[in-house]
């Protein structure tokens, strides 16, 4: 499948898993790229077209069917529609002015990391871009901190989807392979260690974000994710 028909296809639908789909995001950072920036337009579409229904709908679609409801039923769809319409426009607004987002509270910061890196697996294990620190500092950015220093070669750097929002996405070299680093944008309570049958990993509390360190079940990453924080200095966020 070559690029033209990858975004021909995205652009339709944004959630296509299917394998040339898959192979043809992986394949390139900028259809990764354009895949992230899609799922986050559609999750803020879906949560913008969330409109409560008026308590009295169902006593207007009653009045409507005994036939003496034409010009009411026109006014509840007319009021419907400017109440979607409003809730799509403050749904992108707060996209755009607001770098931060808030995880549904269901979810757990840590399964969420170790879905996303098994998800990413077949393109981020096979880059090595050599970032330095400006880079990553220029890529923290958005999101407040800076890093007064790298604990170990950086071989992939970006922006990515997080549940919904937008995260920072780093792999950096570990002692028994590669250390998966995020900065999200959402404060956590207290510090949280997670793992499953390959992946262990840490969720840190650091200002108004969370620092998730990820490595191999034999990596202990607790000194790693010690070193990340420590190395921060907050201006915004």
């Amino acid at each position: 499948m070559d690029d033209l028909e990858f975004r021909r296809r995205i652009l339709a639908d944004p959630n296509d898993q299917s394998p040339e789909m898959v192979a043809t995001k992986n394949a390139s950072v900028a259809n990764r790229k354009l895949h992230d920036e899609l799922q986050q337009l559609d999750s803020k579409l879906s949560a913008a077209m969330k409109v409560d229904v008026p308590d009295d709908l169902a006593d207007k679609i009653l009045f409507r069917q005994s036939g003496q409801g034409y010009q009411a039923e026109k006014k509840v769809r007319r009021h419907l529609a400017i109440a979607a319409s409003v809730a799509f426009l403050c749904g992108l607004l707060i996209g755009l002015f607001q770098p931060g987002f808030t995880l549904s509270p269901d979810k757990d910061m840590g399964q969420i990391a170790l879905a996303h890196i098994y998800n990413e697996a077949p393109f981020v294990d096979q880059v090595d871009e050599g970032v330095s620190l400006t880079q990553v500092n220029a890529k923290l950015k958005p999101f407040g901190p800076e890093l007064s220093g790298l604990p170990a070669h950086v071989y992939y750097l970006n922006h990515c989807g997080f549940d919904g929002g937008e995260a920072l996405h780093m792999v950096i070299g570990g002692k028994h392979g590669k250390i998966t680093v995020f900065v999200v944008p959402q404060s956590s309570n207290a510090m949280k260690s997670f793992e499953d049958g390959k992946m262990r990993g840490v969720v840190m509390p650091s200002q108004n974000a969370s620092l998730i360190v990820v490595g191999n079940k034999g990596e202990d990453v607790m000194p790693v994710a010690e070193q990340l924080k420590d190395a921060m200095r907050w201006t915004r966020i």
